[in-house]
């Protein structure tokens, strides 16, 4: 344990260090004036973290700065806060000693030294500091758990609302429409949704396997995700999602429905420009089929949003697909 002595008497340096020694302690390092100690323990630097000293030893009378105030700015700066200050006075000076502590001294030794009096109160401020960080470090490792747990959670979190193509999954898109639902109701602001569903997709995960068809929904996503941000307008808080097998759908804030189909045409271009292919000779182009229906244009409740979108998808399928039926249209 390393131990800093401040006095600006020699002889009371030396007295202190050959006491010290013979009680078991070899770090001893030695100041003679308040600034002396300052530059010791680097109190302008924090990267020094004290020095490594352990406990301060500190005249209370000095000259040019006092033990009081030089303990007063060791207790200031926070990477010197928690070193132990034990304050060196005589008898007649006690009345220092309530400014001492109130500066942050944790105890005191009386001159003339009485060596039994030193060591015992050196070792039982030393047991203190070393209980007290123990159990910062505990508390810092507690909080570094608390920290990674927080962590994973929020990746699980995260995961949990993603579906394996990388965007938003169903559960998620539930909470966030009944989210958006209600503050569109709330402040009268449009809300839209465009349901998606691919064309001919199941004939192409017949011809050519399910890990490719998997990897081509991915691909799907990450087109819907360009299509969406590739427009004029921040649409940046509008949800993508997979809605369920080959299915898409794009909840659009504060867009009334002749916006949300500007963006649907956007959405299957995006698709459109996608090319897969399967082998050198091959190159596959799908389409979707798009049904658009918005708040407060056609749908007055959450339910009849989705049923009315879902609905008019079906129509541009039935229309001969690759096309986009608004809700009011037949």
């Amino acid at each position: 344990m390393s131990i800093l002595i401040v006095d600006d008497s020699l002889d009371t340096r030396v007295l202190l260090k050959s006491t010290l020694e013979s009680g078991g302690y070899r770090e001893l390092l030695m100041a003679d004036s308040a600034r002396d100690a300052f530059k010791q323990l680097g109190i302008d630097d924090p990267t020094r973290g004290g020095a490594g000293v352990d406990l301060i030893l500190l005249d209370i009378l000095m000259p040019e700065m006092d033990g009081v105030e030089a303990c007063r700015r060791i207790k200031a700066a926070e990477h010197l806060r928690d070193i132990p200050v034990i304050m060196v006075t005589s008898k007649k000076e006690s009345e220092w000693l309530q400014l001492s502590f109130a500066a942050g001294a944790m105890d005191y030794v009386s001159k003339p030294l009485n060596k039994v009096e030193l060591l015992t109160r050196v070792r039982s401020v030393l047991k203190l500091k070393r209980e007290m960080d123990r159990r910062k470090a505990q508390e810092r490792e507690l909080l570094e758990m608390k920290r990674q747990l927080e962590d994973s959670n929020q990746t699980l979190l995260r995961l949990s609302s993603l579906d394996m193509t990388g965007i938003t999954n169903r559960r998620r898109f539930e909470e966030f429409l009944d989210q958006e639902w209600k503050r569109a109701v709330r402040e009268l602001k449009p809300l839209s949704v465009a349901l998606l569903d691919l064309d001919y997709f199941k004939a192409y995960n017949d011809t050519y396997g399910y890990q490719a068809g998997d990897e081509y929904l991915k691909q799907v996503a990450s087109a819907l995700i360009e299509g969406l941000r590739s427009g004029t307008g921040d649409r940046t808080e509008d949800l993508v999602a997979r809605y369920g097998g080959d299915e898409f759908v794009v909840i659009l804030r504060d867009a009334p429905a002749a916006t949300a189909r500007v963006v649907a045409e956007r959405l299957n271009e995006a698709i459109k420009s996608r090319v897969f292919l399967q082998d050198p000779s091959v190159k596959v182009r799908l389409t979707a089929s798009i049904g658009i229906a918005g708040f407060p244009d056609h749908a007055q409740t959450k339910r009849d949003l989705i049923r009315k979108a879902d609905e008019a998808m079906c129509r541009a399928k039935e229309a001969g697909r690759n096309r986009i039926r608004m809700a009011d249209e037949p």
